[in-house]
């Protein structure tokens, strides 16, 4: 089994690369991709030092996978010479998130879209990832009518510029707009600004919430509005959910639906404080959630908490689990 990382210098990549360790995943031979400047660079793993190379050299390798975590632009250059070179791509960009060629695929909730002869293969928006977890099962139940999504989303989410800017106002309290990832300071304050604003107002986040859950439950009809806020917090996205269903729910069947979901962990108990956070959802796999009550203000409304962090299963664990089920499917 050979497999490349694309990207793999950048913060998904790491931790791509940790997943890899801790699942035990089956490589054989691992080709470790990044920037020219970063060739020749020396990465552990599992006990050896790999070294980068050039993303020509991958193709000419024709791994079995390539994952992509190295922005959209890169993706649009070389994702599809991986997959002429007989790669299956596994791309974590937006890059082919809304072409209607290529699968949207939340690992438990629509695997059966990596069947068939698919080459590349489109992981959702971090913050739509998680959210899928939750939704899917209660639209498979109740038939999801209108959505009302707030995320309060990691400044991790927005790459290592970021993560520079926080810990240099974390220690300096100054804002440097040469170097920042923000048009204002992230320490201490939140932005709601995620991605390019729209001609409507809207940001790209906020249209991929849209478009990309529509896609991934194949509903269309659902109406969504969402409004996403960059807040200064490691541990992942929490997302505020109001949703309005076709048909009427019981609270407790609510509950049981969601905790017999694969890969969702239930924490909702308000009168022992327990309920999820991105403190305690940092470096985990699963999605948390909590709050769960009803809104009386509309028929058939609920509202929900969710949370999970953003760099493993927004991200990296999703695609390592694309891949496995793939490799069960028999594909590779």
């Amino acid at each position: 089994m050979k497999v490349a990382v694309v990207g793999a210098t950048g913060l998904v990549g790491n931790v791509i690369l940790k997943l890899l360790a801790e699942r035990n995943f089956p490589v054989d031979e691992l080709l470790l991709v990044a920037s020219p400047k970063s060739v020749g660079k020396l990465i552990p793993f599992m006990g050896k030092d790999v070294p980068v190379i050039g993303i020509d050299d991958a193709i000419s390798q024709s791994p079995d996978f390539a994952i992509f975590s190295a922005g959209g632009s890169t993706s649009k250059q070389y994702a599809e010479a991986f997959a002429a070179a007989g790669s299956i791509v596994i791309d974590n960009s937006s890059a082919w998130r809304s072409d209607p060629t290529k699968p949207l695929v939340v690992a438990g909730v629509n695997d059966d879209h990596i069947l068939g002869e698919h080459k590349i293969i489109a992981n959702p928006n971090c913050s739509t990832m998680q959210l899928m977890v939750a939704l899917a099962p209660l639209h498979q139940k109740y038939k999801i009518k209108r959505l009302v999504i707030s995320t309060y989303q990691s400044f991790t989410g927005t790459g290592k510029q970021a993560v520079d800017q926080y810990e240099s106002e974390k220690s300096t309290d100054t804002y440097d707009k040469e170097t920042a990832a923000y048009p204002h300071k992230i320490f201490a304050n939140c932005i709601p600004h995620c991605g390019d604003f729209d001609e409507d107002g809207y940001t790209t986040e906020e249209r991929k919430l849209e478009n990309e859950t529509k896609k991934i439950l194949n509903d269309s009809s659902i109406k969504i509005t969402a409004t996403a806020v960059r807040v200064p917090v490691f541990g992942g996205h929490s997302e505020a959910v109001n949703i309005e269903f076709e048909h009427d729910y019981d609270l407790s069947e609510v509950k049981s639906i969601l905790e017999a979901t694969e890969g969702l962990i239930v924490q909702d108990s308000p009168s022992t404080n327990e309920y999820p956070m991105p403190l305690n959802a940092y470096e985990t796999d699963p999605v948390y959630v909590g709050r769960l009550r009803r809104d009386t203000s509309v028929q058939s409304g609920l509202n929900l908490w969710v949370v999970a962090d953003n760099l493993r299963k927004g991200a990296a664990t999703n695609t390592i689990e694309i891949v496995e089920n793939l490799i069960k499917s028999g594909r590779v």
